[in-house]
């Protein structure tokens, strides 16, 4: 997957980025007939036999773009049925030069409209959306959804929000959006990103140069965003220059997790990966360890003395380990070590009912600390988080605890404290299994232990996680996830390598 537009623009820094277009000297005329004949050529290209294309045109720039598509489709041998309800005089001054310069009939947007058609283009609505669509267009949108005509939508489908990925009343359900300078993040939040099908960026004219104004501090978590820091072994390196990263095991009976995550860590590139062990546990794990190395930590001493070793330079808490008092304890030793330091699932639920207590303990370090929860470890410790988006709510618990917080699920975000955030693109419905973020949390701190920072070390472990799932694909366990990392790794070279 190479792309190098990585930069999410909200609707509010999308508008920003078209005005200062516009004051640089390029047209907003020619940054709608660039929009429209990409719709165009979409239209051409997925359905090059359709014959009659029905084009939905509302109220903003969107029914400009959709009017040029409509023109252009015109002259490519489709017939046309354009909708718009009003006059079209009163659109925006580009839009409504582009409307008269569509010179086929207007029909009112009703679901006749759509009888007859093999292509539906939704025009209604951008972006930029702010109230629920309802009534006669959501009525519309009801109808083209249940036509089972293909849809394509023009910037993101007429009922989304651009910037959160909420759903607006209703929705249309594309097979393909097409949008343009940037994707916006909607187009990857779910649920929003449910309804876009595929999506095509589109080229319309905006230069790159705008973004140092807009200064956007979101981003699509790709391999571009962070490779040129990641930690490739050296010719002359050895495994004491690659980190060393200890995994904190539970009870007798509650080893595996723990097993899993440091397997992780060992194939994702940490030099020595050592498993630190109850006294009870420490049979059940040595049975089960090889490369992994076993060394006993009980309790929240034995974790501090074992941490005392400088060079074991990132830990990782949570995974099996249980819910209490003593795991409260343990996370608050290692906070005060000195490895960088992941929390997952129980290392995090144990402060749910204290959480400022463990945020303060992380403010006061200056190590990097990552948080990796799910939706419901997640609402435990933060509780109702205000914020209109998961990339809100995701920043606002990085602000509030300090950590680099991983919010996972079909569309993982990863926060930093200082607002700079990731959407993950890569996400695969076959992670919905036992223990594939204990095999993620691996990922994590074996990134630590490679030197790298919270962010990077999260976004790398995050899409190497979503990566390995998809070169197994279904009937994926947790345990496929450690063995499909060297294939990754490949893949990565690869793209290094045609940079």
């Amino acid at each position: 997957m190479i792309k190098t537009m990585l930069e999410l623009l909200t609707a509010k820094e999308m508008g920003q980025a078209d005005k200062l277009a516009m004051e640089g000297g390029v047209a907003g005329a020619v940054l709608m007939e660039n929009a429209g004949r990409s719709v165009a050529d979409e239209v051409s290209l997925r359905f090059p036999d359709a014959s009659t294309v029905a084009i939905l045109c509302g109220p903003g720039n969107n029914g400009g773009d959709g009017f040029v598509a409509a023109r252009l489709l015109v002259e490519r041998g489709y017939f046309v049925q354009v909708g718009f309800d009003g006059d079209p005089r009163k659109l925006p001054p580009d839009a409504a030069a582009m409307a008269e310069r569509y010179s086929g009939p207007v029909h009112p947007l009703e679901s006749a409209l759509l009888d007859n058609a093999d292509v539906i283009v939704d025009g209604l609505f951008g972006a930029g959306l702010s109230r629920p669509v309802d009534g006669k267009m959501g009525a519309l949108v009801d109808a083209a959804n249940e036509s089972g005509i293909p849809i394509i939508a023009i910037d993101v489908p007429s009922g989304v929000d651009g910037t959160t990925g909420s759903i607006l009343g209703t929705a249309i359900r594309a097979v393909s959006s097409v949008t343009f300078f940037r994707l916006k993040p909607g187009h990857l939040l779910s649920p929003g990103h449910l309804h876009c099908g595929e999506l095509h960026l589109a080229d319309i004219g905006i230069p790159d140069e705008v973004l140092a104004t807009v200064k956007p501090i979101l981003y699509a978590n790709e391999p571009g965003l962070w490779l040129d820091r990641y930690p490739w072994p050296t010719q002359l390196g050895h495994k004491y220059l690659r980190g060393h990263a200890v995994v904190a095991s539970g009870p007798t009976d509650a080893t595996g997790a723990a097993r899993l995550a440091a397997r992780s860590a060992l194939r994702a590139g940490a030099g020595l990966v050592t498993v630190a062990s109850p006294r009870n546990a420490l049979a059940v794990n040595a049975s089960h360890l090889t490369a992994v190395m076993l060394k006993e930590a009980d309790g929240p001493q034995g974790l501090t003395a074992l941490l005392s070793d400088t060079r074991k330079n990132a830990f990782l808490m949570g995974p099996g380990h249980g819910v209490g008092e003593e795991t409260r304890q343990m996370v608050l030793a290692a906070l005060q070590a000195e490895p960088a330091v992941v929390l997952d699932a129980d290392a995090l639920t144990s402060f749910a009912e204290t959480p400022d207590i463990l945020f303060a303990a992380i403010q006061r370090r200056k190590q990097a600390v990552v948080m990796t929860p799910h939706a419901g470890e997640f609402a435990r410790l933060f509780g109702d988080v205000p914020g209109a988006s998961k990339v809100d709510r995701t920043r606002t618990a990085a602000s509030r605890s300090g950590a680099t917080v991983v919010l996972k699920g079909p569309d993982t975000v990863i926060a930093a404290p200082d607002g700079y955030a990731a959407i993950d693109t890569n996400g695969t419905s076959w992670l919905a299994t036992a223990g594939s973020g204990d095999a993620m949390a691996g990922m994590v701190v074996a990134m630590l232990a490679q030197g790298l920072g919270g962010l990077d070390a999260a976004c790398v472990a995050v899409w190497m996680h979503g990566q390995a799932a998809k070169q197994f694909g279904p009937g994926l366990i947790a345990e496929d996830l450690p063995e499909l990392i060297p294939e990754v790794l490949e893949e990565l070279e690869e793209y290094q390598a045609a940079r």
